[in-house]
C-alpha cells in the first residue's frame, strides 16, 4: 500500500472529532508508579464512546465519504468493538451501517451494535468467516467497506489518541499499548513521532497471538495462526500492508504477554484504579507487570477497550486472582463422621480464609467408605497466605491436592 498517514492528517482528524469524542481521563496510578520507579499514568479510552478507540477511526473514515458514497451505505466485519464503533459513527453521520459478527459474539456487543442502528448479519462462527462475507456484501451492494485497521483515515483517527496524551502529559517518556492489526499503534506512531516525541513507543501483543514480532523480524507481514486468548480483540493473524510499514517506522518495539499476566492486570485495574477493561484493554498494563524494565516513566498505558462481558469478567478475574495467589480451588480428603466438615471450616476460619463455595462428596467410586471428600473454593491473601493454609491443613492430618 503505497498511501501513508501524515501529523496533519492526524490534525484535521482531531478537528472533525472534536464534538463526536469524551476526552478520556489521563489517571495515575500509584500502584504501578511504585512498581516502575516513576509516575505511570492510565489513558482510559475504556471509558470512550462504545467503550474504546475505535470510534476515533471509524468516524474519520466515514466522515471523508463523500455524500454518495454514505448514500450506498458502509459495511463491517468485527465481534465487537469496531462494529459499535462503525455502527455509532455512521448513526452520527446518517448513513446506513451493516455489521458482520460471527455467530458466537457476546451479547452485550451485539446489542450495543444493534442498538447504535446497525444491521447485523451472521455468516458463520469466527471473524475470519465474516470478513470476505463483508467484503462481497459491500461488492454486491456498492457499499463501503470499512476496514478495522489498515486504511489511512482509520489510523488518522486513531491517531488523535497521541494528541491527546502530548497535551495532557508533554513530558512522557514511554507509551505503552496493545496491538492487533497494528491501527492504533500505527496512529499513535505518527503523532507522537512527528511531533518530536523523544521517548519509546512499546507495542504489546498477547504471546498466543502475536503476528507483528515474527513479521518484524523477516521484514514483511507474516502470517500465524493464533491460538484462543482472552485477548480476543487484538487476536489478528496478519499485520495490515500499512500499518506494518508504520509500526516498523515509528514503534520502537513489540512485546508479548502471558494470558497470567492479562489476568492479573484486569484484576489490577479493577481494584486500583476502579477501572474495567477488557483483556485487550489490559495488555498495556500487563506489559509493565512483564517487562517493567522496558519502562521509562512517567509512563502513558492506553486502556484502549472495555466492553467485556459480564460471565467473562467474572470468569477471567478469578484467574487473576488465581495467579495471584489469592484464589485457589483445594480438593480435601476427611473422614466421614459427624462433624468432620465443621472442624475443617473451623480450621480455615482461624487461618482468615474466606470460603466461596464448598462442594461434599460422600458416595463415589474413588472414595473409601470412611471417606468423604470436600471440593473448596478459597480466596486468600495471597501466595504466602496460600502457603501457610496448605501446611496448615496437611499438618492436621489432611489430604489436600490442588483441584
Amino acid at each position: 500500500m503505497s498511501q501513508t498517514v501524515t501529523l496533519d492528517a492526524i490534525r484535521r482528524a482531531r478537528e472533525a472529532l472534536d464534538d463526536v469524542l469524551v476526552r478520556t481521563p489521563l489517571l495515575r496510578s500509584r500502584h504501578l508508579s511504585e512498581l516502575v520507579g516513576g509516575p505511570v499514568y492510565l489513558k482510559c479510552e475504556n471509558v470512550q464512546r462504545t467503550g474504546s478507540y475505535k470510534i476515533r477511526g471509524a468516524y474519520t473514515r466515514i466522515s471523508r465519504l463523500s455524500e454518495e458514497e454514505r448514500a450506498r451505505g458502509v459495511v463491517a466485519a468485527s465481534a465487537g468493538n469496531h462494529a459499535q464503533g462503525v455502527a455509532l459513527a455512521a448513526s452520527l453521520l446518517g448513513c446506513k451501517a451493516t455489521i458482520f459478527m460471527p455467530a458466537g459474539a457476546p451479547l452485550p456487543k451485539v446489542e450495543a451494535t444493534r442498538a447504535y442502528g446497525a444491521q447485523i448479519i451472521y455468516p458463520g462462527d469466527t471473524v475470519d468467516a465474516c470478513l470476505p462475507a463483508a467484503q462481497e456484501y459491500a461488492r454486491e451492494h456498492g457499499a463501503v467497506f470499512i476496514h478495522p485497521f489498515d486504511h489511512p483515515d482509520i489510523v488518522a483517527g486513531q491517531g488523535t489518541l497521541g494528541l491527546e496524551i502530548l497535551q495532557e502529559c508533554p513530558d512522557v517518556r514511554t507509551v505503552v499499548t496493545a496491538v492487533g492489526g497494528g491501527g492504533l499503534a500505527s496512529g499513535l506512531g505518527v503523532a507522537l513521532k512527528e511531533s518530536g516525541f523523544a521517548g519509546s513507543l512499546l507495542g504489546v501483543q498477547a504471546k498466543r497471538a502475536a503476528a507483528f514480532p515474527p513479521s518484524l523480524a523477516v521484514g514483511r507481514p507474516t502470517s500465524v495462526t493464533p491460538s484462543p486468548t482472552m485477548a480476543d480483540g487484538i487476536a489478528v493473524g496478519r499485520p495490515g500492508e500499512l500499518t506494518f510499514q508504520l509500526v516498523s517506522q515509528h514503534v520502537d518495539s513489540v512485546v508479548t504477554v502471558s494470558e497470567e499476566s492479562i489476568s492479573r492486570a484486569m484484576l489490577l485495574t479493577l481494584e486500583r484504579a476502579k477501572q474495567v477493561v477488557e483483556p485487550a484493554g489490559a495488555a498495556s498494563v500487563a506489559a509493565l507487570l512483564e517487562h517493567t524494565y522496558a519502562m521509562r516513566p512517567p509512563v502513558v498505558a492506553v486502556l484502549s477497550g472495555g466492553n467485556i462481558d459480564p460471565l467473562l469478567l467474572a470468569k477471567v478475574l478469578r484467574h487473576g486472582l488465581a495467579t495471584a495467589g489469592r484464589y485457589m480451588v483445594v480438593r480435601v480428603r476427611l473422614t466421614d463422621r459427624p462433624g468432620a466438615l465443621v472442624r475443617l471450616l473451623s480450621e480455615l476460619a482461624e487461618l482468615g480464609v474466606n470460603v466461596l463455595d464448598v462442594m461434599h462428596e460422600r458416595v463415589a467410586a474413588r472414595l473409601h467408605l470412611e471417606d468423604a471428600e470436600v471440593v473448596l473454593h478459597l480466596e486468600t491473601r495471597g501466595p504466602e497466605h496460600s502457603g501457610e493454609v496448605m501446611g496448615r491443613l496437611r499438618r492436621q492430618g489432611y489430604t489436600v491436592k490442588f483441584n
